[in-house]
């Protein structure tokens, strides 16, 4: 139902792609790619590299080791034609072939310690500065001082070879990112756009709309909120409905009366020896309609801040008597006894007299209202425990028809009593229990409905204790 007088909600401002949850999503599962993508590269590329140089060492040394088969140095120190073909055929794969005879090497450019090492008749393996560049190196000794090495080059082609294929797992991550991405961000986003739908809808007065309750939890946690929203709100409103149903009827029947009787006033139909009679029922009914504006006055000004409470040191004993006073002639003129029970000792509370004794005035009103003759109306006051600190309790019952448990559930919701009793017995506006209910509230205590022993309903109101019990109490 929506609210009168109420501003419309301005609309939502309009949202760049890069400030949604689905770009969010995106961005955020690329650099996850990214980063993993780069995390692996950086663990997989110097293993794969490592693999690569081992394979061209072992390869060479098969080579060197066939060289060194092939190359017989002949005591006459020259090569045969098997062994020129091979050198020249390991010379166009990039190795460079240093033949070693009697501690000399045929060309220059060999480290001198690999010379010696092979002219002292031992095999060479490893990673040496060849002509001023590092090369893989693999010498074979032959005997008699000779041998034969094998160089070549390590450049960066394995790292760079290793680098260009990158490019390649790097962009499917990617890809693989913004497309699992978008499915993440169309699947999570999708319920938010439902229950944003489902806000607006209930915004603009729509409370059948409900939101489809789908996992995950914290989505299906969203559903239920918003659909328990929209059920409280439709309960609501129609307790509202209801409410100002009853509020007119009851606004409308005073007035209706005073109506009814100016204008017979006005028309000349009442004569003289009535108009004193006319009066007092004009009177009487404005009396009642003034009581019904007040109630809703205070009903609508017991949740404000600035609603006055003056709470101090109060004997609720003394509070009985002085209700005693005035409740006893009343009750006795319609012929119903008054009673109160009261202990010998001051039972001290804390709060404010006026507010209180207007309590204790709405919930007599209310049972002297359903009470038939002869059945009592009883006023009660006890200590709330066995120090002054722990408070006290006023309570109200009487031999009424009392409420049913589906009765005592919604006795303080404003004009909920009223509503289901309207017709079949009588009734006030529907505010005094819930008038009394936000008063006692507001003044720090309790208030609960129940079965009296009397027969009817009994209301009992618990109210805090003196927090300073020096003081006099008033």
């Amino acid at each position: 139902m929506p609210v009168i007088g109420a501003r419309p909600a301005p609309p939502p401002p309009r949202r760049r792609f890069a400030d949604t949850l689905t770009a969010r999503a995106v961005l955020v599962t690329c650099a996850v790619a990214l980063v993993s993508v780069l995390v692996t590269a950086l663990v997989a590329v110097p293993l794969a590299v490592r693999g690569v140089e081992r394979r061209d060492q072992e390869a060479l040394a098969a080579q060197a080791r066939l060289a060194a088969d092939v190359l017989r140095v002949r005591p006459s120190r020259q090569r045969d034609a098997a062994g020129e073909r091979l050198i020249r055929q390991l010379r166009q794969q990039e190795i460079d072939v240093y033949v070693v005879q009697g501690g000399a090497v045929d060309r220059p450019g060999l480290p001198r310690q690999v010379v010696n090492r092979i002219a002292a008749g031992r095999d060479v393996s490893g990673r040496r500065l060849v002509n001023g560049e590092r090369a893989l190196v693999e010498g074979r000794a032959l005997p008699g001082g000779s041998g034969v090495v094998l160089t070549r080059a390590t450049t960066e082609g394995p790292w760079r070879q290793v680098l260009r294929s990158l490019w390649l797992p790097l962009l499917a991550g990617l890809a693989a990112g913004v497309v699992a991405a978008l499915l993440l961000a169309r699947r999570l986003a999708r319920p938010i756009r439902h229950a944003a739908t489902a806000a607006a809808r209930l915004r603009a007065g729509d409370r059948a709309v409900r939101v489809p309750v789908e996992p995950p939890d914290e989505v299906a946690d969203l559903a239920y909120a918003l659909n328990g929203l929209a059920a409280a709100l439709a309960t609501s409103e129609g307790r509202q409905r209801e409410f100002l149903l009853s509020v007119s009827h009851e606004l409308r029947t005073p007035l209706t009366a005073i109506r009814g009787y100016a204008e017979a006033l006005a028309d000349g139909v009442v004569g003289p020896d009535e108009a004193p009679g006319t009066g007092r029922t004009m009177l009487a009914e404005a009396e009642h309609l003034d009581r019904l504006v007040s109630d809703l006055l205070a009903l609508a000004r017991l949740e404000a801040a600035d609603f006055p409470l003056e709470p101090v040191p109060v004997d609720l004993v003394r509070l009985a008597v002085d209700a005693e006073r005035t409740w006893s002639d009343r009750c006795a003129a319609v012929g119903v006894p008054f009673r109160v029970e009261v202990p010998d000792a001051p039972v001290p509370a804390y709060t404010d007299p006026g507010r209180i004794r207007q309590v204790v005035d709405g919930l007599l009103e209310n049972a002297l209202r359903v009470v038939p003759p002869g059945a009592p109306v009883v006023l009660a006051v006890r200590p709330a425990g066995p120090t002054p600190a722990a408070g006290g309790i006023v309570e109200v019952r009487d031999g009424g028809p009392g409420f049913t448990d589906d009765d005592l559930a919604v006795a303080f919701e404003r004009g909920a009593l009223h509503q289901r009793y309207r017709g079949v017995r009588k009734v006030g506006s529907g505010l005094g229990l819930a008038l009394a209910a936000g008063l006692v509230r507001r003044l720090g205590g309790q208030i609960v409905a129940g079965h009296a022993a009397e027969g009817g309903a009994a209301f009992t109101v618990r109210l805090p204790g003196d927090p300073y019990p020096t003081r006099t109490s008033a």
